[in-house]
Formats: structure tokens, C-alpha cells, sequence
């Protein structure tokens, strides 16, 4: 039997494919991430028969994760065979997943995940790599989709795996897992097998080895049909991204400048993609052949939101800023719902959360704060309010003995100093500095957060205030009064409303002598 059709047939289908989806780049280097299963040894094939072609060069990354005992070591010398023989530069990591596992409160298979993509992004790193090329092949499209129905998802989730995702490509993604080892079987190629995929453990596999087989018996090409469902889906998503957009767009203001101190101190959020840190002993570029010992407490996970599709979680940095949605304007919208999903989930709030927000919008439930695994969200009259978790600028009130300059965070210091009043004195006008009166303020201060009951009185006036009154006609949100602060004297009198306003007993007059300078620095 002539088997050279096959092989022809899948090379021109992984050319034809890659070249529609612009996978490689001329004169790039990619990382084949390399298992020693059909799939990825298929992978490592075919792209070593177009390396020339694409004008690229290959290496090969293997991880061995340690949870199968003598199979683990087995794939490995499998790999180190392979790639001797292809002439392949290797790279080899070995990791303690159960370790990890336990250390980061996630499952074996989360744990694998995290560990696997973040070492593979170190790598692409420290080798100047274009893009790390996995074996995910239709077959594991279709589970994706179906994984992302029985869980709940919006239309993104019926899209399966994507060709790219970041520096993530899927050159086999047109093909199923049967071409894949016709292909090898007309190779004459070996690969390792995983004897867990043989049991129906984890919920891909029950998807795997029950549901499709139990579906082939309702459409022997359901496999196809649903692959070629989710294309028409990715399409028609093209035309709703646009339109999504546009309503996004419409509902969505930027918040006001705000000068309290929680505005002027906002920590840069983190990437749930945090890349390996290299041991120091260790040069991954040095040494593509010797295995590689991450350290656990050096891997982050790539996500901390459990609750997003199979196929990716990831925050963009346009997440790291606060967004106010107009309700008004949302409920204008042709899908008010489906909008608030597409701003919501993409935060890490799940379909339940944004069901119950959504109901909400009627009762208008001012005040009550909404929290996801990265962000808030506070009702806030006509508007729904969105920031990211960030810490609180103080834990505990700071107390300030004496002059001088006292270090809040590692940005901002606060500098109190005493200076002479002379008949040319001009107080400070700015909100991040004020001049007080000094004959009557005792030491020691304190910045504090503000509390129940506070009250003061405001610069020009007579009669004391609630400062949550104030803050409430200054139009400031739940999320703005939470993060105000105050600083009061020894006698617990607030002298400044930081970043707002001063006490009117402590205003400069013609009669003051001596001034304290608060400055925010």
C-alpha cells in the first residue's frame, strides 16, 4: 500500500493551514513543546519537513512533571532519543507537581498547566524564540468547546482552541487525531503513550473516551461538524466583536480625576502569566540538554481565576484601570446583558455574579460592592462602578510623632515641617499640600482612614460636618470614601481631609506665626 498520499495529504494541510493563519515567520525560532505522544512527536515531524521550506529553525522542550513513576522517565529518554536523531537541540525540566499542587491549592492538572506554559514562556524568553508551537489537534478543539458548554460560556467559548493565542501557536488544529497517527503509522514512527488518557478520571477524558463516542453514534462526523461549527462561529465573532465594542464603548466613562490618596498610589496589577524565574546556578540557553529544576515558589499560576473558559485566562492591562458603566446608557444597549458579560467576565466575574448584577440594575442597590478573583464592583446610583483589587494605602494608622518625612508606600512620603509665617506668606493652594495654623495643633498626629461619626469643619465654613457628608455632596464613590484619609491631632481633632480639604479652625490667618506644611510627595 502506497503510503506516500498520507504524508503528503498532512504535510500540505499543516502548509496550507499555517500559511491562512500566519503562523511563522521567516527566519524565526520556535520551541516545539514535546510530550513524546503522537500528537506533538507528529508535530516535531512535519515542522522539521518544512523548517527549510518556512525558513525556520526548531528546538524541543520536554517536561517532565514526575507522576507516572517509570512512564515519566520512559517518555523522557524517548524524547532525548528523538531528538538526537533529528538533530533537534532539546530542553529538559523536571518538576514537583504535587508539590506545587499543594503549595498553590490547585488540582494535579491545573498544576501540570501552569507549570508547563510558564516554563515555556521562560524559554521562549532566554532563547529568543518567536512563538512555542503545542500539538492541540481538532479533537481537542471539539472537548474544549463541549468543556466550555457543560460549564457555561459566552460565545467566545464556542469558538474551541484558537490558532494563536499570544506566543502560543497550533500548527495541527485542522487535524484529528486519527490523521495524526496515519501519518505516523506511513512514517513508520514510534510514540509514547499516556496510559491516563486511557481512563475517564478527569472531565476531559470522560468528554474524550463517553460523550463523543456516545455522539459518533448520532453523526459519525460529529467531530467535523462541530470543528466546522466552531469556525463559522469564530467568523460570525468578528462582525459581534465590532459591534460589542462599539456598545462597550457607549456604556463605559473613565473615572474623574481623583486626588485621594488610593488615586495617587495605585499599584501596577501583576500578570497572571508570570513567567519561571531562572535558577541562578542554571543558564536554560547554556544547557538545551540538561534538565532543568524549577523552583515551586518561583512559578506563579496563570490564572487565579478559576472560573474562565478552558481555552485561556488572561487580564490585559486595559483591565488594570477603574471603569464606570452608565446604567442608563446600559440598559440602552440592543443586549443590556450580553454587554455587561463582555466587560465583567473578562474581570474574572462569573456568569452567576453578572446574572446577579444584571437583575440589580432595577433595585439599584447603592452601595453593595460586588468582588471577583481580580476586581470590585460597587452600585453607585446611575452607575456601576469597576476597579481591580488593590491593597489599602494604610493597614493601621501611621502615627507621626514629630517633624519630618514619613514613608506611606514605595511612591509616596508624606513631609510635615514647620515654617515661619512673615507678612508675604502665602498658604498652599494645591490638594496634595496644606498649610495649617501651628500654635494649636499637638503632637502626635495621625493618618488614619476614615471612621464612622468623623466629623470636621470644612475651610470657609462655620458649623462641623459629617465627613462622610461632605465626601457623598463631593460626589465621591464608595470605593473613593473607603480609600479617603484623614490626619488628626493629639486631641483626635482631623486637621486635613487629605487631598480635600482642611479644617476651617486651623485655617492661616493674618495672625499665625508659625504654619505646618503637609506635603504629598
Amino acid at each position: 500500500m502506497n503510503k506516500l498520499p498520507t504524508i503528503s495529504t498532512f504535510v500540505n494541510q499543516v502548509r496550507h493551514f499555517a500559511h491562512h493563519h500566519q503562523l511563522f515567520t521567516p527566519r524565526g525560532k520556535y520551541i516545539i513543546a514535546l510530550s513524546g505522544g503522537a500528537d506533538s512527536v507528529s508535530l516535531l515531524l512535519v515542522l522539521k519537513h518544512l523548517e527549510s521550506e518556512f525558513g525556520i529553525t526548531l528546538e524541543a522542550a520536554h517536561c517532565n512533571f514526575h507522576l507516572r513513576g517509570d512512564e515519566s522517565l520512559r517518555d523522557e529518554q524517548f524524547c532525548q532519543q528523538l531528538c538526537r536523531r533529528l538533530h533537534v537541540p532539546l530542553h529538559l525540566v523536571h518538576f514537583d507537581t504535587h508539590a506545587y499542587a499543594d503549595l498553590h491549592h490547585v488540582s494535579i492538572e491545573m498544576a501540570a498547566r501552569d507549570l508547563r506554559y510558564a516554563y515555556f514562556e521562560q524559554l521562549r524568553r532566554d532563547i529568543h524564540a518567536h512563538d512555542i508551537c503545542v500539538a492541540h489537534h481538532r479533537d481537542d478543539s471539539v472537548e474544549t468547546l463541549l468543556l466550555n458548554l457543560v460549564r457555561g460560556t459566552g460565545l467566545r467559548g464556542l469558538r474551541g482552541i484558537q490558532p494563536r493565542n499570544a506566543h502560543i501557536i497550533r500548527p495541527l488544529l485542522s487535524h484529528s487525531r486519527q490523521q495524526i497517527e496515519q501519518y505516523l503509522d506511513a512514517l513508520g514512527e514510534s510514540y509514547v503513550t499516556d496510559s491516563t488518557n486511557l481512563h475517564n478520571d478527569v472531565k476531559r477524558n470522560k468528554i474524550r473516551l463517553n460523550v463523543i463516542t456516545l455522539l459518533r453514534e448520532l453523526n459519525p462526523s460529529v467531530s467535523q461538524s462541530i470543528f466546522e461549527t466552531s469556525l463559522r462561529v469564530t467568523e460570525a465573532l468578528k462582525v459581534f466583536d465590532e459591534a460589542i465594542q462599539r456598545s462597550i464603548a457607549d456604556v463605559t466613562i473613565p473615572p474623574r480625576g481623583c486626588t485621594c490618596l488610593k488615586c495617587t498610589n495605585q499599584p501596577v496589577e501583576k500578570s497572571p502569566n508570570q513567567p519561571v524565574e531562572k535558577c541562578p546556578n542554571q543558564s536554560v540557553e547554556k544547557c538545551p540538554n540538561q534538565p532543568l529544576l524549577v523552583h515551586l515558589r518561583q512559578v506563579h499560576p496563570l490564572s487565579n481565576c478559576p472560573n474562565q473558559p478552558v481555552e485561556n485566562c488572561t487580564t490585559p492591562q486595559t483591565q488594570n484601570s477603574p471603569l464606570i458603566i452608565s446604567v442608563p446608557r446600559l440598559k440602552q444597549q440592543p443586549s443590556p446583558e450580553y454587554t455587561l458579560h463582555e466587560i465583567l467576565s473578562p474581570r474574572g466575574f462569573t456568569s452567576a455574579q453578572i446574572e446577579q448584577i444584571y437583575t440589580s440594575l432595577d433595585t439599584n442597590p447603592t452601595g453593595k460592592i460586588i468582588t471577583s478573583c481580580t476586581h470590585e464592583l460597587a452600585f453607585d446610583r446611575s452607575t456601576l462602578i469597576l476597579q481591580p483589587k488593590t491593597p489599602t494605602p494604610l493597614v493601621r494608622p501611621m502615627h507621626i510623632p514629630e517633624t519630618g518625612t514619613y514613608v506611606l508606600s514605595d511612591n509616596l512620603k508624606l513631609k510635615v515641617e514647620t515654617e515661619e509665617c512673615g507678612d508675604r506668606y502665602e498658604p498652599s493652594r494645591t490638594a496634595d499640600c496644606a498649610s495649617l495654623d501651628a500654635s494649636d495643633i499637638k503632637f502626635p498626629l495621625t493618618l488614619r482612614h476614615i471612621q464612622p461619626g468623623d466629623r470636621f469643619v470644612p475651610f470657609g465654613m462655620t458649623g462641623t460636618k459629617l465627613v462622610s457628608d461632605y465626601l457623598t455632596d463631593r460626589k465621591k464613590n464608595i470605593f473613593e470614601k473607603r480609600a479617603q484619609l484623614v490626619l488628626t491631632d493629639a486631641q483626635q481633632r482631623i486637621l486635613w481631609l487629605v487631598g480635600e480639604r482642611t479644617d476651617n479652625r486651623f485655617r492661616i490667618t493674618p495672625h499665625t506665626q508659625r504654619a505646618l506644611r503637609l506635603t504629598l510627595q
